[in-house]
């Protein structure tokens, strides 16, 4: 790999998964920083939309079936985790069935659901990142968002 093509960006996808006004969160293990709360999410694979990468994600990590799939913005602002550079795409959805389950014991060590007023930290730092771009009082804004945002096709 040139050092061209490890200095470009990554992109990330975030999945918001809303079950009532409640947000599933995970402890994120990671050797690059301490322990924090991050959404389920991962890699935008070659030829997956967004909602496609959004279900998988989802899916893999915790089991889930989600529905409803809106996009509700970006991270402005990237940050590094290693020797990459995400940018983070963030996608919100409600609950659509089973219980959440630690599917990559190796990437996380719990799904929780938190109210979207009380959420943990440290939160993952594309969250906050995110949270930071929001106007007026953070976490009441994500839930606004969420409901004030079209519902993506999935064609």
């Amino acid at each position: 790999m040139s050092d061209k093509t490890l200095s470009r960006p990554v992109i990330g996808v975030g999945v918001l998964v809303w079950r009532d006004k409640q947000l599933l969160l995970g402890k994120r293990i990671s050797e690059q920083q301490d322990v924090c709360w991050q959404f389920p999410g991962g890699h935008l694979e070659n030829d997956e939309s967004v909602i496609q990468c959004a279900s998988r994600e989802v899916l893999e990590e915790t089991g889930l079936k989600i529905k409803a799939l809106r996009h509700l913005g970006f991270t402005d602002k990237a940050f590094s985790i290693g020797q990459r550079q995400y940018i983070t795409l963030l996608v919100s959805c409600d609950h659509e069935t089973g219980e959440a389950q630690t599917l990559e014991p190796d990437k996380c060590e719990v799904w929780q659901w938190f109210d979207y007023q009380d959420l943990p930290t440290p939160l993952f730092q594309p969250i906050e990142i995110f949270i930071s771009q929001q106007p007026g009082s953070q976490q009441r804004d994500l839930y606004d968002l969420h409901r004030a945002s079209q519902i993506m096709s999935s064609t």
